[in-house]
């Protein structure tokens, strides 16, 4: 293991083995976040285009990631793949590291922790806004997970959009119960 990788690192390490698969172009910076924007978001962080290109310019110094420039007329761009060392480094994240345990950073559970100081009708309406979010999230997941089919490929992140559309479907439950409560009072 790197312990100088970030998380972020072995993200985009991750993103780029699986584009290994498919490709052996690689991917540029914008594909990646393109990639995160479409993955990563719904169950990490989809890092900044600032972020991505200082960490790929990390998993370089550590040569984990090659860059491959491809001129176009004018035009040069840069993609990255992962190296041989780079497969390994994340290999050995998988093994080796444990999985941190969650941090419950939720805006909404803030806002409702101080729910006293506001009427129970705005109360409400935050959960509802909350409700509305979940759904419209729900049925970006589902359009991300009926894009990945049955492929054997795609098994993996299908089973982690499963389990987002899993967990919106509880927060859902999570808010009626809330309301309920609010409404007992």
């Amino acid at each position: 293991m790197h312990p100088r990788l970030s998380t972020t690192s072995y993200a985009l390490l991750g993103l780029l083995v699986f584009d290994g698969a498919t490709s052996t172009a690689g991917l540029t910076g914008y594909e990646l976040k393109q990639r995160s924007d479409k993955t990563l978001a719904f169950y990490w962080v989809s890092p900044a285009m600032s972020q991505i290109y200082t960490e790929l310019s990390r998993l370089h110094r550590e040569e984990l990631v090659a860059p491959v420039d491809a001129r176009q007329g004018r035009r040069t761009t840069r993609r990255y793949r992962v190296t041989a060392p780079g497969r390994q480094a994340l290999t050995d994240w998988l093994l080796l590291s444990e999985a941190d345990f969650p941090v419950l950073k939720h805006p909404v559970a803030l806002r409702l922790m101080m729910g006293h100081l506001l009427p129970v009708s705005k109360t409400r309406e935050m959960l509802q806004a909350y409700v509305d979010r979940l759904a419209v999230r729900h049925t970006e997941l589902q359009a991300v997970r009926e894009s990945l089919g049955d492929d054997v490929a795609y098994r993996y992140p299908a089973m982690v959009a499963e389990w987002g559309m899993a967990y919106y479907d509880a927060e859902v439950d999570i808010v009626a119960a809330l309301v309920r409560r609010l409404d007992d009072r």
